[in-house]
């Protein structure tokens, strides 16, 4: 399903400069939050979530090629013994890697503040997603923003615990 374009990107993020910075702030961040379980990283603070805070994780997936290991950090939502993720990279018009490297491998390992669970990933439906989608936006307004950005459907991830 094509969602229709509401509004441009700011041209300042389609810099390519933009991506070498995120990936090294992500590095930073998975460090940080390893060696703090969380008690540094847990909450990201940019955008509409300057005041509040949203919830952060690590997310670590295996290389649909490589088969090798990476961990992001990704803002969430909980829901239960759930998480849930959002596909978004920033309403760019490609799927971030790690949502293609899930659709491969789906047990995920992820960690919020300092428990680790073994999860398994999957892309919500149609009805799901339309009912998650406004919860999202409750917990991070720009998800909006990054939708309205890019023709295709962001994904929403549902993490569900292994066993």
């Amino acid at each position: 399903m094509s969602v229709p374009k509401v509004k441009p990107r700011p041209p300042g993020l389609d810099s390519p400069l933009v991506p070498k910075v995120m990936k090294r702030v992500a590095r930073a961040h998975v460090w940080v939050y390893r060696r703090t379980k969380g008690r540094v990283g847990y909450r990201w603070r940019i955008g509409s979530a300057l005041r509040r805070g949203v919830p952060t994780l690590l997310f670590t997936h295996r290389g649909r090629t490589t088969g090798a290991e990476y961990t992001t950090p990704l803002l969430f939502m909980p829901d239960g013994e759930r998480v849930v993720v959002v596909a978004s990279q920033g309403g760019l018009s490609r799927h971030p890697q790690w949502y293609r490297n899930v659709l491969a491998h789906p047990e995920v390992t992820v960690q919020v503040r300092g428990e680790v669970r073994r999860m398994r990933a999957r892309t919500a439906g149609p009805e799901e997603r339309a009912a998650l989608w406004p919860r999202l936006l409750a917990v991070y307004a720009d998800f909006a923003s990054y939708q309205s950005w890019t023709d295709r459907e962001i994904p929403v991830v549902v993490c569900e615990p292994l066993g």
